[in-house]
């Protein structure tokens, strides 16, 4: 199943194609949008959802262009990954806005995503309080460098944040998923923070676990 936004978004991944599986969105007891990773597609997402076992709820997932959000390192300047990463923050927002526009309130909205899409729902969570009811970040941190986030855009009321990730995972540095958190939690979320020992670039049983907890308490909400 396909998802056509009204607005799509401007520039690279303006042709994104968004992938949809579950209930319709406008009679799911809430909407998990979840992002992938550089290199894999809306359908390896989509796979996660199904795991997840809720027919209930509406899973969207985004493919980008090329399949790769924006072509550097996370941790970048930001500027450097431009136009892509502004495209691709307005295509999660795009999605965002659809679900609400199907009726469902902020706090049953969930973005989260794996690698690359771990970075990207992070840092669309962090520049949209108030816009969803919860962000997960399966080996992922704030896209920039460390210290790029001084500046706190607003409250997040308790927002649950998950965080997970290996303690020696090749493309994600723990200092950069340690300031997340830290940027997180003074700002009001409520983070869940877990780092793993020794699996790699993966996502583990631990963390398929407390993303079905969070689904579940979204849909709840």
């Amino acid at each position: 199943m396909t998802l056509l936004l009204d607005h799509p978004p401007a520039g690279p991944h303006a042709r994104a194609r968004i992938a949809a599986t579950g209930a319709p969105i406008d009679k799911a007891a809430a909407v998990v949008i979840l992002v992938h990773g550089r290199g894999s597609d809306a359908d390896d997402m989509l796979g996660l959802a199904r795991h997840l076992g809720r027919a209930d709820l509406a899973f969207l997932a985004p493919e980008a262009v090329g399949n790769t959000w924006y072509p550097g390192r996370f941790l970048e300047p930001v500027a450097r990954n431009e136009p892509w990463l502004g495209s691709a923050l307005a295509l999660v927002d795009g999605l965002v806005g659809a679900a609400a526009a199907a009726g469902h309130p902020a706090k049953r909205i969930l973005v989260g995503g794996f690698s690359q899409g771990a970075c990207l729902a992070l840092e669309y969570a962090w520049r949209h309080p108030g816009r969803i009811g919860a962000a997960v970040g399966l080996s992922g941190g704030l896209i920039g460098p460390l210290g790029s986030h001084a500046v706190t855009p607003g409250t997040f009321d308790g927002l649950p944040v998950f965080l997970g990730c290996n303690e020696a995972d090749p493309h994600i540095p723990l200092d950069h998923v340690r300031e997340t958190a830290v940027l997180f939690g003074r700002a009001g979320a409520m983070v869940d923070e877990r780092i793993y020992p020794g699996f790699g670039h993966a996502v583990n049983r631990d963390e398929l676990a407390a993303l079905a907890d969070i689904v579940e308490a979204v849909s709840k909400a």
